[in-house]
């Protein structure tokens, strides 16, 4: 490894940084995005099954909106369920975009490196077309500088391959995921926003 490092020339070093920070998004993102952490099994059914024993309190709906992004998004449905339908839309949906903008955190920086990294590969070609060209004289071509500046083009046009295409596909997977918690979360307050609304005017109007 080392030696094919030393063959490809100092550019290669900019791959590796790319390679490195995609690497740690990519292993972040799995960590980050996994389902017992967005979207908790039975959690919906725990907050109606609360909600038709008692009223929570602040404090419960504080550790609810912490626990989860779905948890987030619920409390809030929770809290303004008692307000109008225009003010519980604006409401529930300003929460769920921000839940929105946290899952998708890092995920355009893979479709960055898959873009930058092909660019930094050329950049890598370009240093070694001009070490080839150097390596020509009046008197002759000196094979070995010849034979660096092809390895430097080559190395690095491969490596800029080799690192956007894993880029590439995590972005779409990771994007997909998010669309699939986003989708869930959606469905579920909906669901509970219905079943809250039931409830509510079922419920006996108290006397003057």
């Amino acid at each position: 490894m080392l030696q094919i490092i030393h063959d490809a020339g100092w550019p290669i070093w900019l791959l590796i940084v790319t390679s490195v920070l995609g690497l740690a998004l990519i292993i972040e993102r799995f960590l980050s995005l996994r389902t017992k952490l967005i979207v908790p099994e039975h959690l919906l059914d725990r907050v109606t099954e609360l909600m038709r024993q008692k009223s929570p309190s602040s404090n419960a709906l504080e550790k609810l909106a912490s626990s989860s992004p779905l948890g987030r998004v619920l409390a809030e449905v929770i809290a303004v369920r008692r307000h109008d339908t225009i003010y519980r839309q604006a409401a529930i949906e300003d929460v769920g975009k921000d839940v929105a903008y946290r899952l998708n955190r890092y995920v355009p920086s893979l479709a960055t490196i898959a873009v930058v990294s092909p660019l930094l590969g050329l950049f890598g070609t370009v240093v070694g077309m001009i070490e080839i060209f150097a390596s020509y004289t009046p008197a002759g071509g000196d094979p070995a500088q010849l034979a660096r500046g092809i390895s430097v083009a080559l190395y690095n046009t491969g490596f800029g391959i080799i690192i956007a295409v894993p880029a590439l596909i995590f972005h779409r997977f990771f994007r997909a995921r998010v669309d699939h918690f986003l989708h869930q979360i959606e469905h579920q307050a909906s669901t509970l926003d219905r079943i809250l609304q039931q409830d509510l005017r079922s419920t006996p109007s108290s006397p003057n």
